[in-house]
């Protein structure tokens, strides 16, 4: 027994955003759609009950620039949060 997927749908992103609660609805009862912008798909909505591939980690996350660069190094103070933020709020009055 072959069983047959339905077309995926076409939606515009007018389309998604005039017709938001028929989508929601019928994604909720299974069905996907492809969301276009000018022609073009960008996006797929698809039921959460559907597997979603496994996104492979090609390399691993690095910092670079911004605070890193200007090689602050962390201090550490004698008092806990709670007394510095005391002190903070005793010198405005």
């Amino acid at each position: 027994m072959v069983t047959v997927e339905p077309p995926i749908e076409r939606l515009s992103q007018r389309e998604l955003r005039n017709e938001s609660a028929r989508v929601l609805r019928e994604v909720g009862e299974g069905r996907s759609f492809v969301i276009t912008n000018s022609g073009v798909p960008v996006a797929r909505i698809v039921p959460l009950s559907e597997l979603t591939p496994a996104l492979p980690v090609t390399r691993p996350a690095r910092r670079r620039g911004g605070w890193a660069k200007l090689g602050i190094e962390r201090r550490e103070s004698s008092q806990d949060f709670l007394q510095s933020l005391d002190d903070l709020r005793s010198d405005r009055g």
